[in-house]
């Protein structure tokens, strides 16, 4: 009855995403957003189901846009390097999904999807935003989310360790201890690393550093009082929060981000660091004196927190160097696509397939797991990508005019960059946001020419 039910569920989601396929896609960021509250809160004993809802709503829209002719003549996919990159990753990911090492294509397949299922939203941007408008509006309504996400985690923050607010998704290892900032306390309780509505703190820091991106952007161009001050009040939340969750991460992108953005908006346009000092000194005011005078427990936890770790260096310096410890397992070979995925042991047990190749070694950086999976050849050809993606994104950004679409350019170059070692394969929820700013190569293009033709 249960496996009907499910199936009835499915099918039903997937023949709404495929009638109304741009519903279905801004209906993706929202899932993404709130995906871990569901996994939290709602239906705990179907976390691991919800973790692929959004992935069959996306799989819809897929259909209807690339399988329907009429939705496809609408935007002809442009020629691009990037294309040629894409093409030539997808090829080396289908033979690692076959990597004999995996043990079953099952696995292969598992693999595929965290590799290359976004990947198809890049060429869908055109025709989902027909005007610079439209992109606007959506962006300005999705950083809304930002406000109850942000309040939400401010009271778990402020709530205690086994509280229901407090809690993970559901796994298939076990419950997991929720993560706290060890000795710094208040009064009697240790403080909680917060998440949000998402499943785990990893999946939160990742939405930070997006939303904190977007929002720079947002804030640099003219606009109405009303949506400048809800943007400073969103900036300030996620500053807050960055230092809630008590990952270093977060604050480091930022940081990163924030001087990138200085430096090359200073060099680039004429009187540029008079116009930024007037565009952000009131929310950097703003921001720093809420985030003191009402949230200086969280700021103190988390200086605690990253001056009582000294390995800052060394866990950087381990994402670069993994990659080139670990050619010697497989030399120009891998073990598989989804071969060192979390959720592999879950799919092997709940399906009873066999168990690959065992990896002789302990990895956690994404770029070390990515050359175990699918070797060096296609570890050279994923970062090319990566790298090609930051080239055409910083081209786009040099050539455009209109003031919002070349500062969402600038942000999601820079997003990417101060990302370029982190998680993205193995983190579904920045996956869905690299790909949707990778977009931005084709997309913001399209727009300015749009604009400037019926202007």
């Amino acid at each position: 009855m249960k496996l009907l039910l499910g199936l009835v569920v499915a099918v039903t989601i997937f023949y709404l995403s495929f009638n109304n396929w741009k519903t279905a896609v801004k209906t993706v960021f929202f899932l993404a957003v709130f995906e871990g509250a569901l996994r939290k809160w709602i239906l705990p004993q179907a976390s691991e189901l919800i973790y692929f809802l959004k992935d069959l709503v996306l799989l819809g829209a897929y259909v209807r846009f690339y399988g329907t002719a009429a939705t496809r003549r609408r935007f002809v996919i442009t020629n691009h390097p990037l294309n040629i990159l894409i093409i030539l990753v997808v090829i080396w990911c289908l033979v690692q999904a076959l990597n004999p090492s995996l043990g079953t294509i099952v696995v292969g397949i598992f693999g595929l999807k965290i590799y290359l299922f976004y990947i198809p939203l890049i060429w869908m941007l055109p025709a989902l935003f027909p005007t610079e408008e439209h992109l606007y509006k959506f962006l300005r309504s999705h950083l809304l989310l930002v406000i109850p996400v942000g309040i939400l985690g401010i009271a778990q923050f402020f709530s205690p360790i086994n509280s229901p607010i407090n809690s993970y998704a559901p796994s298939s290892i076990g419950d997991i201890e929720v993560a706290t900032f060890g000795g710094a306390t208040s009064e009697t309780r240790s403080l909680v690393r917060i998440t949000g509505t998402f499943a785990y703190i990893n999946n939160y820091t990742a939405y930070l550093v997006v939303c904190f991106g977007l929002i720079i952007a947002l804030l640099s161009i003219k606009q109405p009082r009303w949506w400048r001050l809800i943007f400073m009040i969103e900036i300030s939340l996620v500053s807050i929060n960055s230092f809630m969750t008590g990952s270093r991460t977060p604050i480091i992108a930022s940081a990163l981000f924030f001087l990138g953005y200085f430096l090359i908006r200073s060099a680039t346009e004429i009187a540029g660091f008079s116009r930024l000092i007037k565009q952000f000194i009131l929310p950097f005011i703003a921001a720093t004196t809420i985030a003191y005078l009402g949230f200086g427990s969280a700021i103190n936890a988390f200086v605690a927190r990253a001056s009582g770790n000294s390995d800052l260096v060394q866990r950087i310096s381990m994402t670069f160097l993994e990659p080139f410890k670990f050619i010697q397992y497989k030399n120009i070979d891998g073990f598989g696509v989804g071969a060192t995925h979390p959720g592999t042991g879950a799919i092997r047990s709940i399906l009873n397939l066999p168990a690959g190749e065992i990896i002789p070694v302990g990895y956690e950086s994404e770029m070390g797991r990515v050359a175990l999976e699918i070797g060096p050849i296609g570890f050279f050809l994923w970062y090319s990508l990566r790298i090609a993606i930051l080239g055409s994104l910083l081209i786009v950004f040099w050539k455009l005019r209109r003031p919002l679409l070349r500062q969402l350019a600038l942000a999601a170059f820079l997003i990417q960059l101060s990302w370029i070692n982190g998680q993205l394969v193995f983190h579904h929820t920045f996956a869905v946001y690299y790909w949707f700013l990778t977009g931005f190569v084709f997309l913001l293009p399209w727009l300015e020419y749009r604009e400037n033709f019926y202007r």
